[in-house]
Order: C-alpha cells, then sequence, then structure tokens
C-alpha cells in the first residue's frame, strides 16, 4: 500500500511540475502539489509506525 502512495505522489507531483512549467490548469495544479505532499506525509507517518 505504501508503494502505491508513493508512486501516485510521484505521478501528481511531476504532473504538477508539467503544469507548472506550462501554466495549462491553473488552480488545479496547486491541488494536485497539496495532494502529493499529503500522500507524501502520510507514508512516511505510515512507515515509521511499522
Amino acid at each position: 500500500m505504501s508503494n502505491l502512495l508513493y508512486t501516485i505522489a510521484v505521478i501528481l507531483v511531476i504532473l504538477w511540475a508539467l503544469g507548472f512549467f506550462y501554466y495549462s490548469a491553473g488552480g488545479l495544479i496547486h491541488i494536485l502539489l497539496v495532494i502529493a505532499i499529503i500522500a507524501i506525509i502520510f507514508r512516511l507517518i505510515k512507515g515509521r509506525e511499522i
């Protein structure tokens, strides 16, 4: 499960970076960044509990 979250977070960061450089999606790009950061933080917290 944590690998899936990490993969999703990486994909969202890549999409955010592409959108940031091309300014194509506006506010949606920042929402993707927030979701990616939350997924990374969740993975870090989940990894430390195990």
